[in-house]
């Protein structure tokens, strides 16, 4: 509706995750580096974290799109699926007809990676909502990652969920997948300064060329309002500009946010104060780097001399 007004060829802020949107800020760009590096090495499985709304499938997308020729992936959306329709889904994304049962599809998925391991290539499995899946599926996932060959492993997992899977993965009935984990990484809410850039990037991809639209004052409202996470600031940027629009107006104001955060009962979520909260995600950001870090120094000691 407001696309002429403001110059633009698309709407800006749209919430489905669509790559061409990508932003690298707030983390983004070091964290997609760190699983392609992870992924790279084909070793354990490897755990993304973050709030509701945070673009876990954004990174989750983007990672899928930027892998290496030679890597395969499939993917895993619903976290309802039992053991037997795991493996249809995988075998389906690796374009296999799924057999019957599940003794057969097991058999048959360790066929098909052998057969692209001899190939020169490997598979890494992408599962969301991570948080949501029984136990004992997840404990299946790990055992996945059990087929191998005499020196290298045929299967990786990706696993993307809420902090909830945190908790989950506490559980001591789980804790051989836990002790499998070699990376975590937490995605973190954006800051103000993030928040602003984000705003500039998806307006430029959309087509806008003109000075800044939102204003430092809403920038900084916008961050309070949606705790930095980037489907709240679509939200709010895309009501805000609606907002404008019926005014008839290219200057935006508090009142286009407020009517905009009226439309969308959003009001800040508690506790979100993004400037303190950015602390601890940095904290948890520094210890998966170091993690990373370690990893990297035990992969070259392991290399033959």
């Amino acid at each position: 509706m407001y696309l002429d007004y403001f110059g633009l060829k698309e709407a800006p802020f749209r919430i489905t995750p669509n790559t061409g949107y990508w932003h690298a800020g707030g983390q983004r760009g070091e964290m997609l580096a760190a699983l392609l590096y992870a992924i790279g090495q084909g070793e354990g499985i490897i755990k993304v974290v973050g709030e509701i709304g945070s673009g876990k499938t954004m990174l989750c997308r983007k990672l899928a799109a930027q892998l290496p020729v030679s890597v395969d992936s499939a993917y895993l959306g619903n976290p309802t699926l039992g053991a037997d329709d795991m493996l249809a889904a995988i075998l389906a994304d690796l374009g296999e007809t799924p057999a019957s049962g599940r003794q057969a599809r097991l058999a048959q998925l360790n066929t098909v990676l052998l057969a692209r391991h001899e190939a020169g290539r490997r598979v890494v499995v992408f599962v969301e909502e991570a948080q949501g899946i029984a136990l004992d599926n997840l404990e299946f996932l790990r055992l996945l990652t059990n087929l191998e060959t005499a020196s290298d492993k045929l299967l990786q997992i990706v696993l993307f969920g809420q902090p909830e899977l945190d908790t989950l993965l506490a559980d001591s009935r789980i804790r051989q997948l836990k002790d499998r984990i070699t990376l975590t990484l937490r995605l973190p809410p954006l800051v103000e300064s993030e928040v602003a850039a984000y705003l500039r990037a998806r307006l430029a991809v959309a087509g806008y060329r003109g000075p800044d639209l939102f204003p430092p004052a809403l920038v900084a409202r916008i961050t309070h309002l949606s705790g930095g996470l980037s489907r709240r600031i679509n939200v709010l940027a895309d009501k805000t500009l609606l907002a404008a629009y019926a005014s008839q107006t290219h200057n935006l104001t508090p009142a286009h946010l407020d009517a905009a955060a009226g439309d969308a009962d959003m009001q800040p979520r508690a506790g979100a104060r993004p400037g303190l909260r950015r602390w601890a995600w940095l904290a948890a950001g520094l210890a998966a780097a170091l993690g990373l870090l370690a990893f990297v120094a035990w992969h070259a000691l392991m290399q033959p001399l």
